[in-house]
């Protein structure tokens, strides 16, 4: 229950940082006994109950923040429990049956049903002595009955000539489609086959104007938040022995659902199965098993969604996040050397990115140490990984804790050893001749992003079932220093070699992670990113006279106008597999190329014998397969080619 302890904790430590936002980008820290929904309908009352106006609440505004009890907070199945105060038609509008709308299949025998749940509820609600005006506000509209009558003749939803609610509104040219009718998820009619916005389906928001509140809005009001976390707390009445706090106090019937996004149903905590095979030969109940209360349970899972959202790792079913207990900010774990260092801010600013592996070091111990400076090094740590493999299922995949000081030195040797020179990041920027968007590419030194190294690895399609994997197997090799998995770097290795089977930039970005893999798996080695020009080993001798070869090529190719892959190119993988052979077919095709440029590319020449020179006879002639030290020599060369090309005026 360690995960559990420390999400409470941090919970307890954040209560100032309980908000209500509405921006489509954000999820709030919420308090207990409250979740979020899309809303797209919200309805204007006064304090009397009486209608006034309504709206159609545009998709980037929809998250709203609304109360539920526990069942309806992880509601799923053919009969969904309701909510307090917000929540769709068939529970709020008591004229709902009569205008054509469709309840849940559980619900078709009795529907009238979910409306009469509402009511209760909230009656309940608004007797008891946590009871909230603008609640009771609510209650005195609902039981009027009117809702669809009221947005209907507000011109929200929408009828066909029986008066019954539109199933799908029927497009002509000179009609505008209603807003509703764009905002909805859209259903599929079974005798058809068409997909249907069925605007019975809106979820219902509040405002209830009030004279002297400046709140109006129920999704922003901390005191109705207040007001029901109170009232459904005092409606508690078993006890258990909570696990985390060590106290007897009020037990959690249900776990929290939502935690990685609005629709995820999946739970960390689950035991609905008594009549199976989960009990059977250890427990009577499911509390015997797992005791925790219900505040805690509360806390600890809306801080967990709190902090996925807002600095965690989320692809499909997968999150990954890493958060300091006292709430205090730390380093992106999943992030590239480039978003870590924000190095495009310090662009804008005029100021270097870092470009070399000294620059790399100095702005790594800057921000390292600014960190270091807020978290101190006692500070708890905790990098957690969620995934389910079914929709109502999740499990911790991978779980650390460490203290601040740990969890900075792991960060900073990771960007330190694991890095090369990367061109892949970009931006778009003004073209000051033309006007026009244009990418300029950024290019920088550091480490690649665990999901980046997914993509080098197995290709920008990647299955999310591998991908998921191999993330999973990246991040102990951030927090525990673990050695990469060999595999994966030969994967990565292969793939760069396969220069044709990608498009330039992708090739480009898959080349520079490969050499940074390589060089991390190879750490002893003390692999330099500049070009060594006294390193002898046969492999990136090889990968120096191939980046050569390609430049010559290039250059000869550009100064005519063609545009076409080169030799080298094309080669690159037979070259990898069979180097001294595929040099013979390489330095052959270079005559008319050699001859075109004439002494432009003397120096070129010159230095292809070179590094002929520096190979040991035996290991020139030697066929054996490459290792992925030739695409160190290769980018390298690269790389210095570029820095004179100034000089040369090659087009390359």
């Amino acid at each position: 229950m360690s995960w559990l302890q420390k999400l409470y904790q941090t919970a307890e430590n954040c209560q100032s940082m309980i908000e209500s936002g509405s921006d489509e980008n954000e999820v709030p820290l919420l308090p207990i006994c409250h979740t979020t929904q899309k809303a797209q309908i919200e309805i204007v009352i006064n304090q009397d109950g009486s209608f006034k106006r309504a709206g159609v609440i545009p998709k980037e505004e929809a998250r709203t923040v609304i109360p539920c009890t526990e069942a309806s907070g992880g509601r799923a199945g053919k009969k969904p429990e309701t909510h307090p105060l917000c929540d769709k038609l068939q529970y709020l509008a008591g004229d709902f049956v009569g205008y054509g709308g469709e309840v849940t299949s559980g619900y078709a025998k009795e529907p009238k049903e979910p409306h009469e749940k509402y009511k209760k509820l909230l009656r309940n609600w608004c007797k008891s002595e946590f009871r909230h005006p603008k609640a009771e506000a609510v209650l005195k509209y609902v039981e009027q009955g009117t809702v669809i009558k009221d947005l209907i003749a507000y011109q929200i939803l929408f009828v066909d000539t029986d008066g019954k609610l539109l199933k799908q509104w029927e497009e002509e040219p000179d009609k505008v489609v209603p807003d509703i009718f764009k905002l909805l998820p859209g259903k599929e009619n079974k005798k058809t086959g068409e997909i249907d916005s069925w605007q019975a389906d809106a979820f219902i928001r509040w405002i209830i104007e009030m004279p002297n509140d400046p709140q109006s809005a129920t999704w922003k009001d901390t005191d109705l938040f207040e007001s029901w976390s109170k009232y459904y707390s005092s409606t508690k009445d078993s006890k258990t022995f909570c696990f985390v706090t060590g106290t007897e106090v009020m037990a959690a019937d249900q776990h929290p659902a939502k935690i990685r996004n609005d629709g995820d149903k999946a739970k960390l905590i689950s035991a609905n199965d008594t009549s199976g095979f989960t009990f059977r030969g250890r427990f009577l109940s499911a509390q015997q098993a797992c005791g925790v209360g219900f505040e805690v349970t509360q806390k600890a899972h809306n801080v967990l969604r709190w902090l996925i959202s807002r600095q965690g790792y989320r692809r499909g079913d997968q999150a990954i996040v890493a958060w300091a207990t006292s709430g205090k900010e730390i380093p992106d774990l999943m992030a590239d050397s480039f978003s870590m260092l924000d190095l495009e801010a310090m662009e804008s600013d005029s100021e270097p990115a870092a470009s070399t592996a000294q620059d790399l070091a100095i702005k790594l111990s800057k921000k390292i140490a600014g960190y270091s400076t807020e978290l101190g090094d006692t500070t708890s740590i905790v990098v957690l990984g969620l995934d389910s493999a079914t929709p109502g299922r999740m499990a911790i995949s991978f779980y650390r804790e460490l203290t601040g000081s740990d969890f900075l030195d792991r960060i900073k040797k990771w960007h330190q050893t694991c890095c090369w020179i990367h061109d892949y990041r970009s931006k778009e920027i003004i073209d000051l001749q033309t006007g026009k968007k244009k990418k300029l590419h950024l290019r920088f030194v550091g480490a690649p992003a665990p999901s980046d190294i997914a993509e080098a690895a197995y290709g920008l399609r990647v299955d999310d079932k591998l991908r998921r994997s191999m993330v999973e197997r990246v991040i102990p090799c951030i927090v525990d220093g673990r050695k990469l998995p060999r595999d994966l770097v030969e994967s990565a290795v292969r793939r760069a070699s396969k220069r044709i089977s990608m498009e330039e930039w992708e090739w480009n970005k898959t080349l520079s992670i490969a050499c940074a893999l390589y060089k991390k798996y190879y750490e002893k080695e003390d692999f330099d990113m500049a070009l060594d020009e006294n390193r002898k080993a046969r492999d990136y001798l090889y990968g120096r006279l191939l980046a050569l070869a390609d430049s010559i090529e290039e250059w000869a190719l550009n100064d005519s106008g063609e545009k076409r892959q080169t030799n080298a190119a094309r080669l690159m993988q037979r070259f990898a597999d069979r180097p001294y052979s595929t040099w013979r077919t390489l330095e052959l095709a270079l005559g008319p190329h050699k001859a075109r440029l004439g002494g432009k590319s003397a120096k070129r020449q010159q230095l292809i014998s070179e590094v002929i020179d520096m190979f040991k006879p035996e290991d020139f002639i030697n066929d054996k397969k490459l290792s992925g030290e030739f695409l160190l020599g290769y980018h390298s060369q690269r790389n210095a080619l570029w820095k004179k090309r100034d000089e040369e005026k090659p087009n390359v």
